[in-house]
């Protein structure tokens, strides 16, 4: 019953009691009870009209299932509950633009999610951006020992509760903004796996808005070339959402036309799979383009050995003339007035000087990297150097100039 309450705010007093009826159905045929004493119950609450929404099929399904799973699924299963479209309808949530917010509801699509994640079976799931909850019910019924579900959107709190209610013990609610948050304090501390060891029974799984999907993998890589974060216990595995374009760009390999500085950093800490391709019809409202489902494990060895603020400036720098001569990006490491500078860092890493960025090879950046620590280490605040500061400084003396000359005139 304290499922149930959870719906008790609901408009249409004869509809909630209907739903009443309907679960407790379900949860007597959990027990044990006898199917034939079950379904005659059902049959009198089918007799009303406002109940017509339950299908008999789902109950049948719900008993089927629990029949042929009895014994081994019994954490797994849960009480029958209405749909995430059906609790949408409910509390009356509509997306909200400013959050980027796309409802998947096709059950079979967050299925798929989970179970390419891996074998999550008694493991743990930290869930970013559940929702109504679509994609933490597959995490539950596939066996998930612990799921801790972190939401921003509070209009979500009612469907999550009921859910939570529902797990039997397994599911943890944070209400936060996973920007802010700090999950080597959330997640469990028991998990911990040795970094060359097999990763850890965790998981973290989100369909992420598209506004903080970019932002949120760069923040998680940073905090995976440290070891910190979402990787204090080890080499957690993520499952994320991207637009298709993200994540071609992920994955993309040198000489690609979606090669980027984005793609270096994912696969310099991660091995990263695209798993598979969400059409946009199958979110509601429909976005305007598809989306990508990608996987990333840390690998054990970074395939660049340099901090990540230098293989992050190298990388930036090189890409802003992704199309010209990776030369062209060099020269900006280094003030104009060391000119030695930019031909020892090329003579050194031993790459050719007319390759464009999108060309160069992973082992060629971690050459550039290594040969640019030493130029730092030897050389005093090239390291702090950043051309862009002294570009801003260049446009505000013209306009200065623009201003001074005006008022002459």
């Amino acid at each position: 019953m304290q499922t149930i309450n959870k719906i008790t705010d609901s408009r249409d007093p004869s509809y909630l009691q209907s739903f009443k009826s309907w679960y407790l159905l379900g949860r007597r045929e959990q027990r044990g009870d006898n199917k034939a004493t079950v379904a005659e119950g059902l049959h009198e609450v089918e007799k009303k009209e406002h109940v017509k929404i339950w299908a008999r099929c789902k109950f049948n399904a719900v008993i089927k299932s629990s029949l042929q799973h009895k014994n081994d699924t019994a954490l797994q299963r849960l009480p029958p509950l209405p749909t995430p479209r059906d609790l949408l309808k409910l509390y009356k949530i509509r997306a909200q633009r400013h959050l980027s917010q796309n409802f998947l509801l096709d059950s079979r699509i967050t299925n798929k999610i989970v179970t390419t994640t891996g074998n999550i079976k008694n493991c743990y799931v930290c869930e970013v951006g559940p929702g109504p909850g679509n994609i933490t019910r597959n995490i539950l019924q596939n066996g998930a020992k612990q799921v801790i579900v972190i939401e921003k959107d509070r209009r979500f709190l009612p469907a999550l509760e009921l859910l939570a209610d529902a797990s039997g013990g397994r599911m943890k609610i944070i209400l936060g903004d996973i920007m802010d948050l700090h999950l080597e304090n959330i997640l469990p501390s028991n998990l911990s796996s040795g970094w060359t060891l097999y990763p850890p029974p965790l998981y973290i799984i989100g369909n992420l808005p598209f506004n903080i999907s970019t932002p949120l993998i760069i923040k998680w890589l940073k905090h995976c070339s440290t070891h910190t974060g979402p990787f204090v216990h080890g080499r957690t595995q993520l499952t994320l959402t991207f637009q298709k374009e993200v994540g071609d760009r992920m994955v993309a390999d040198a000489g690609s036309d979606a090669r980027c500085r984005l793609s270096i950093i994912c696969q310099y800490l991660c091995h990263v799979n695209y798993l598979f391709t969400i059409p946009g019809r199958a979110f509601f409202p429909k976005p305007e383009v598809d989306v990508a489902v990608v996987k990333f494990t840390p690998r054990i060895r970074p395939l660049i050995n340099q901090p990540f603020p230098i293989v992050q400036k190298i990388i930036t720098t090189i890409f802003q003339h992704r199309q010209k001569f990776c030369r062209f990006g060099i020269k900006n490491l280094f003030p104009e007035n060391r000119p030695e500078l930019v031909e020892e860092l090329i003579n050194k890493a031993k790459i050719n000087p007319e390759t464009k960025a999108f060309q160069l090879e992973m082992e060629e950046f971690n050459a550039l990297c290594n040969v640019y620590n030493d130029i730092c280490q030897n050389n005093k605040n090239i390291l702090e150097y950043d051309f862009r500061i002294k570009k801003a400084y260049k446009n505000v003396d013209s306009s200065l100039e623009n201003e001074n000359v005006n008022k002459d005139i």
